[in-house]
C-alpha cells in the first residue's frame, strides 16, 4: 500500500517541460516563463521539469538550477524534477539539488527504472529514498534508459516501495502495463509519448498524461472529460490532434519537431536544440505548416 506520507501525484495532465534556448544556445528564460504560465493557463495538473524532453543532460548543473527556479517563480502547479542519473550516488546528488533549489515547492522527483532486477531497482530507490526523504514517480521508458524490465518485476518493485507517488508507464505496449499495474497496486499511472496512446491508456485506467504535446489544452480536455466519465468526448476532444501527436513523435527528431511548434506557436522565441539532439529538418516546413492550420482551424470551431 502507499506510503501516507506520500502525497499522490493529481489526475489530470502533467506538462512535460521543454528547456528553450535562445539562438546563441543560453537559457532563455522569458520562453520558459511563458511556456510554463501557459500550461497553468490551460488546466494542467503539474510540472515535470528537467526530463528527457528538458534536454537534462546538456544542462549544466547551474543551468538545471536556473530552469527549475525560474518554474517556480513563474508557475503555482506543483512540480516534479526529473532526475537523469541512473546510478544511485549521483541521482541523490541531483535530488539534493532539486530540493535546494525549490524547497516545498517540490512534489516528487521522477527516477528511471535502472535495472532489469526488481532488487536492484528496489534497492536504488530505497536508498535514495532514505537518504533524501523524496517521493518517488517511477519512469519505466526503456527508449531513454537503454533498460527494460519486465510488468511483473515491476509491480513488485512498487509493492516494496511506498514511498513511490506515481508511475510513468512508457514501454509500449503501455496501456497492457497500465491495465496490470492499476489492477494489483493502487497507485496513479500516466501515459507518455506524447500522447499517442493516451485513450487506450485512459480505457486501461491511467490518471492521465505527463507528457509535453505542443497542444497541450487538448490533452486537457481530452483527460478531462475522461475523467468526469465521458469518454465520447474525451475521444471528439482528442482525435482531430492524432496526426499532429504522430508527427512531432518521429523518432530521432521528436524533440526539435517540439520545439519548432512551441516556435511556430509564439510561446518560445527559437527552436534551438543542443548536441547531440538533432534540428528540425526543413523538408518538414511545409507539412507543420499543414498540420497547424488543420488544428487551428479546430481550435477556433
Amino acid at each position: 500500500m502507499p506510503d501516507t506520507r506520500i502525497k499522490a501525484l493529481s489526475r489530470g495532465v502533467w506538462g512535460v517541460v521543454a528547456t528553450p534556448f535562445t539562438d546563441c544556445g543560453d537559457i532563455d528564460e522569458a520562453s520558459l516563463a511563458r511556456l510554463v504560465e501557459f500550461y497553468e493557463s490551460v488546466g494542467a495538473a503539474g510540472l515535470t521539469v528537467l526530463g528527457v524532453f528538458g534536454e537534462a543532460d546538456a544542462l549544466t548543473t547551474t543551468e538545471k538550477r536556473h530552469v527549475l527556479k525560474v518554474v517556480a517563480e513563474h508557475s503555482r502547479l506543483s512540480i516534479v524534477a526529473g532526475i537523469t542519473s541512473l546510478a544511485t550516488a549521483p541521482a541523490i546528488m541531483e535530488v539534493e539539488n532539486a530540493q535546494a533549489s525549490l524547497g516545498d515547492r517540490l512534489q516528487a522527483v521522477m527516477v528511471q527504472v535502472n535495472s532489469g532486477s526488481p532488487v536492484a531497482v528496489i534497492e536504488h530507490l530505497q536508498r535514495i529514498h532514505q537518504v533524501t526523504g523524496a517521493a518517488i514517480v517511477l519512469q519505466d521508458y526503456p527508449k531513454s534508459s537503454g533498460v527494460s524490465i519486465t510488468t511483473e518485476d515491476l509491480i513488485a518493485v512498487l509493492r516494496s516501495c511506498p514511498f513511490i507517488s506515481a508511475v510513468k508507464a512508457e514501454a509500449p505496449p503501455t496501456s497492457v502495463a497500465i491495465a496490470r499495474i492499476t489492477a494489483q497496486v493502487e497507485l496513479s499511472v500516466f501515459g507518455g509519448l506524447g500522447g499517442q496512446g493516451l485513450l487506450d491508456e485512459l480505457a486501461a485506467g491511467s490518471a492521465g498524461a505527463m507528457t509535453g504535446f505542443s497542444y497541450p489544452e487538448a490533452l486537457v480536455r481530452c483527460v478531462n472529460a475522461w475523467l468526469s466519465a465521458d469518454p465520447e468526448t474525451a475521444r471528439v476532444e482528442l482525435l482531430p490532434y492524432l496526426p499532429l501527436i504522430n508527427f512531432e513523435q518521429q523518432p530521432g527528431i521528436a524533440l526539435a519537431i517540439r520545439k519548432e511548434l512551441f516556435f511556430r506557436r509564439g510561446l518560445f522565441t527559437s527552436a534551438r536544440v543542443r548536441t547531440p539532439a538533432k534540428h528540425f529538418p526543413k523538408e518538414l516546413d511545409v507539412i507543420a505548416a499543414d498540420h497547424l492550420t488543420e488544428v487551428d482551424a479546430t481550435e477556433v470551431h
